[in-house]
């Protein structure tokens, strides 16, 4: 298989990296959930050497994971795993940060549910889920072409669709988690954070 690769991972790896070491510390093991094309986790393990990465994606997208990592030999990323956020048991891999870009509205309203419930069960108290993506607000797009692009979503899958914040963080509370950041990002994006409580 082919390295994949992704133009929007490249244009926004850098901004997002400038976000995440805020909130993930040396010595984190930090869960990719949905890592895909994996240059976002190649990207940041190569920036930040003191952190240990853990890529995941759903079992059917694992050997792209794996294609991407293929020629790669970093040793502060971990061997991928299948991670289908639905699943009873997730991954049993200790971590203590959790990030995931471009992933909520792929998957449908129940599966965002699970997303949550998950990673309340596995992130340790005081530590950070950083969540990349568009969003919508009190059922408002952040820009016009947001709109368009949940038109295509719906087009592509009737179950996917950007999420509305109020939604995500009220699972997330649900999950034990409380906001604490929310910051604009390039292309009509946000970088959602939310800390696990003690």
């Amino acid at each position: 298989m082919a390295k994949p690769f992704s133009q929007a991972c490249e244009n926004n790896k850098a901004p997002i990296l400038s976000v995440i070491s805020q909130y993930f510390q040396p010595g984190n093991t930090v869960l990719e959930i949905g890592s895909y094309t994996t240059q976002h986790v190649i990207f940041f393990a190569q920036q930040l050497p003191e952190l240990t990465w853990l890529p995941s994606d759903t079992p059917e997208n694992l050997a792209t994971v794996q294609a991407g990592l293929a020629s790669e030999a970093l040793s502060n990323i971990l061997p991928p795993v299948a991670l289908d956020v639905s699943q009873a048991q997730w991954p049993d891999q200790q971590v203590e940060g959790i990030f995931s870009a471009n992933t909520l509205h792929i998957m449908s309203e129940a599966h965002v549910v699970c997303f949550f419930r998950g990673v309340g069960r596995i992130l340790p108290p005081e530590k950070y889920l950083c969540v990349y993506g568009p969003f919508k607000y009190g059922g408002n797009y952040t820009s016009d072409s947001n709109a368009r692009f949940q038109e295509w979503l719906q087009d592509r899958d009737s179950a996917s669709g950007i999420r509305d914040f109020e939604t995500v963080d009220a699972l997330a509370i649900e999950a034990g988690m409380e906001a604490v950041a929310d910051h604009v990002m390039p292309a009509n994006n946000q970088l959602l954070v939310w800390q696990k409580k003690t």
